[in-house]
């Protein structure tokens, strides 16, 4: 297991988790252009309490993620599409999950974040294979014990996703409009964690295979 302190986004950057929907990647600058452009929906950005930026504060965004002491992300890719096809990264993105270290006093909690920016890709369980694999990582790999997400109040969908797979509710801010939901870690939900999650694959990722890396056939 992962002890040390502090970690950084290098800690995934050469790590694939496949699954059975979707194949977690490191986001690299390769995947900015797309992310670009999905961020450009204000659906979006009202979702995700993001603004919009510039292509060029995108890539350094990008940078900076992959440097923090406090952040770890993955690229979301469609699993069928990435694996049968002769496609790119870029053609198979379909969001991204993120893990954030928001307490100084407590590293052993992550505040987790998915976003599923294709339409044709919600409501596939796309979202709920992506979050249980990345809380698996987060439990196995940086020792996490306690999730949290804070989710806007009109996105019904994804608090009703959380609390499918265990978080509950544990305080609303009505200032910001959105519900804090959590999950502890406990002996029974690791063991639960760990099952969800047995199928999925860990591969080494490589930036010389952004096309089609999993296989040719």
């Amino acid at each position: 297991m992962f002890r040390s302190r502090f970690w950084t986004m290098r800690i995934n950057q050469n790590t694939v988790l496949q699954g059975k929907r979707v194949t977690l990647v490191p986001y690299t600058s390769a995947h900015v252009p797309r992310y670009h452009e999905w961020m450009k929906s204000e659906e979006l950005q009202r979702l995700t309490a993001s603004e919009p930026l510039s292509l060029q504060q995108e890539y350094e965004m990008q940078r900076s993620w992959r440097e923090d002491t406090d952040k770890c992300t993955f690229i979301v890719l469609d699993t069928d599409k990435w694996s049968r096809q002769k496609a790119t990264e870029e053609e198979c993105m379909v969001g991204d999950v993120n893990l954030f270290l928001t307490d100084p006093e407590n590293r052993k909690v992550g505040e987790i974040e998915i976003m599923i920016a294709e339409p044709s890709c919600r409501g596939r369980g796309f979202g709920k294979e992506a979050t249980l694999i990345m809380m698996s990582y987060g439990m196995i790999h940086l020792g996490l014990t306690i999730f949290e997400a804070k989710i806007g109040l009109e996105n019904k969908a994804s608090i009703g996703m959380f609390k499918k797979i265990n978080f509950k509710e544990v305080g609303v801010n009505n200032i910001f409009q959105e519900v804090t939901l959590r999950m502890i870690v406990d002996e029974q939900e690791r063991q639960w964690l760990l099952e969800q999650t047995s199928y999925v694959d860990e591969k080494k990722y490589s930036l010389m295979q952004l096309q089609n890396p999993i296989s040719d056939s």
